[in-house]
């Protein structure tokens, strides 16, 4: 029986014509002619057609989000091949490092490791934030996917043991 189906009751009115009275839904009988055994299976019914309603939707918003996961690793992954293999370490033979999301070359003897302090170069935005003259970063990450022109790094920065 569908849902939304409508249709007439037609049980025996008191003249013994089928009652024309339209029911819907769940329901067997009009309020007139509905038994309580009607009622109740009528009320089970719709109780089941709610839960089965529920646990559908709470099956597809989980098989969703599942979905949703496995698309991001699966994005993550491939942004990670792609970037393996587009990737440089070296220009000209400095070494490429990434400082707080912006790559730079570094000229020095030894190479730089990532949690590296190092100096960079003033430019527009660190002389509004931070005044003029070098500014002190951290080598986030070695080699970078940037083709574009490069700033140098000046120096390794003092560290407190270098200082004392």
């Amino acid at each position: 029986m569908a849902q939304n189906e409508e249709r007439t009751c037609g049980r025996p009115t008191r003249t013994g014509k089928p009652c024309r009275v339209r029911i819907s839904g769940s329901d067997v009988a009009c309020g007139t002619h509905a038994t309580d055994e009607d009622r109740a299976v009528a009320k089970a019914h719709r109780q089941g057609w709610s839960e089965g309603y529920k646990v559908g939707c709470e099956s597809g918003a989980s098989s969703s989000k599942l979905k949703i996961e496995w698309l991001e690793r699966r994005v993550k992954e491939l942004e990670q091949r792609i970037d393996e293999a587009t990737r440089i370490y070296e220009v000209g033979g400095d070494q490429v490092v990434d400082v707080g999301g912006y790559a730079y070359r570094w000229r020095g003897g030894d190479h730089l490791k990532v949690g590296d302090r190092v100096l960079l170069p003033e430019n527009y935005v660190s002389r509004m934030s931070s005044g003029p003259g070098p500014v002190v970063g951290v080598v986030t990450a070695l080699g970078t996917t940037y083709r574009g022109a490069l700033s140098s790094i000046i120096g390794r920065a003092p560290t407190a043991e270098t200082e004392a």
